[in-house]
Order: C-alpha cells, then structure tokens, then sequence
C-alpha cells in the first residue's frame, strides 16, 4: 500500500515497486495507492486480507499499520517514506525505499518487534513525554516557512519546559523531571534488541537547544553520561503531570491525559527484514 500523501510517493514509486516484486518472481501483489484520507480504511482491509503487508508512507501511516497488525496479524514491510521514519531506519537502516524492499525480497527473515503502550497509543522506537516535545510544532512550523509562527511556538515550548514537571516512576524508582523518555529494545543503545524491557529516561535539560536537542534526538545520541540523567530498565512506566501531557510517539505528536501508564509489549508485530540485518 502506498500512502499518496508521504513524500517519496511519487508519480513513479507504484510503477517501481512493481518492477522490484517481479524481480523476486512475485507476480500477483495486489497494489493499492491511496490517498491520505482513505489510509486508515485502506489499512484495516489490507490487514483483514493479507498474508504480508508492504507499506510506503510517513511514522503515521507507518505505526497504524504496525498496529494493525499486531502479534497475530499479517507480516509487515514499513518502507521509509516520510521525514523521520524512526521504524523504517531501525528495520532497514539508512536505505531508501526501493533498496530496502529490494534487500528484503532477496534473503527475506521474520523479526519479531516489540514495543511500548502508553494509554492506547503503541509505539516501536521511542516515546518521549514532557513539554520538550513541543519543540515539534516549531520544527512543522519551519518547515513549512512559516518563520513568524514558529518563533511562537518556541517561546511557548521554552516556557513550558521550563516550568512544567513531570513525575514518574520506574519500578521503585520514583522522582520528577522536564521529560520522560521510553525507548524500545529495538533502537536502545543500552539494550539487546531481544531484551524484554524498556529503557526508561528522566531528563532534566537546562537549555532551550537542550530542549530542542532532546525532542528530536533523544534515542539517539550519546546522553547517556549526562549526570542529570535517570534510567531504568523496566515493563512499566507511570508518568504523572497536573494538566494533559504534550508526547512524542514514533514521531507523531499525541496529546495523553494527565496520568500516563506505559507497558511493554514482547510482541507488538511481525516484521520481514533483510537476513543480513537481523540481530
């Protein structure tokens, strides 16, 4: 499935993919391009339908489908087609589209995913809770030039993060902080990617570029000797604030009440990745 709306979906990607499953002798894919809003009645069919599912499009179509999926449902392919593509990168790594379904289709390998829940919302790589993570809506803001309102959005999320707390819990570790990251096995620099836990984050950023730093990059920069920083590795994670709690899931930005309870999934779904890529 081909999300229209993604940027790498081009008027020549349907044609593209074709050509590399008939490569691999894979002569009767069903092929649908969709567009944005027809994605998620796009997705629930598919997966009713499907042995395997391919889908090219943004950390939004990605992780609903991801979801969809889930531990007994069909196999999946996420192809990297949107700006982040925190999932794609970590099954496929840095490759493009075209290579990684190439690569996958010649020495294919089931790896199983887990992941992370937090009130409903599942993610695959990272959460990230706190005001810091509203230095996403002056990231949209430029990208989109608007340069006026994304110089708003900064000084609202500057001022958050410098005044709005959180509390959490990891285990019987308990304390408060500016932010709260989870990071799944599958990403963890500190874990195997088999390992049956999360990787739980307090973090108390001094700075604004700190902050901003922290929104985007958190899973994977090297933070981790910073002495501000709490970690833990657990299945459950309580994050407490006294209003709605700004969060960054996989990417996406959701908005969670003020009690969020974050539990690890051993499987969250089935991916096919490249054998060569397989931990």
């Amino acid at each position: 499935m081909f999300n229209t709306g993604s940027g790498s979906c081009d008027a020549e990607a349907h044609s593209q993919a074709q050509k590399i499953f008939e490569e691999a002798g894979l002569h009767d894919v069903e092929m649908h391009v969709v567009e944005p809003s027809e994605v998620a009645r796009a997705l629930r069919t598919a997966v009713a339908n499907a042995d395997v599912l391919v889908v090219l499009g943004g950390d939004g179509t990605i992780g609903g489908a991801a979801t969809l999926c889930g531990a007994e449902g069909p196999f999946l392919i996420p192809l990297p087609g949107g700006t982040m593509n925190m999932l794609p990168k970590a099954l496929y790594g840095t490759a493009d589209w075209p290579s990684a379904l190439r690569a996958t289709l010649a020495d294919p390998q089931i790896k199983v995913v887990s992941g992370g829940e937090a009130e409903g919302h599942r993610f695959y790589c990272a959460a990230i809770f706190g005001a810091p993570s509203l230095w996403a809506d002056a990231r949209e803001a430029v990208r989109e030039g608007d340069l006026v309102e994304a110089a708003k959005r900064a000084v609202t999320a500057t001022r958050r993060s410098l005044s709005d707390a959180i509390d959490y819990e990891f285990g019987a570790m308990a304390g408060s902080a500016d932010a709260v990251a989870v990071i799944c096995p599958l990403i963890s620099q500190a874990m195997a990617g088999e390992e049956e836990a999360l990787e739980a984050v307090a973090l108390d950023p001094g700075t604004a570029a700190g902050l901003f730093g922290l929104a985007f990059h958190a899973a994977f920069d090297g933070w981790r000797n910073d002495p501000s920083v709490t970690r833990a590795k657990v299945k459950c994670v309580d994050v407490l604030a006294h209003g709605e709690i700004p969060a960054i899931l996989d990417g996406e930005k959701v908005e969670i009440e003020r009690h969020a309870k974050v539990t690890f999934l051993p499987t969250a779904f089935r991916a096919i990745v490249a054998a060569a890529r397989q931990d």
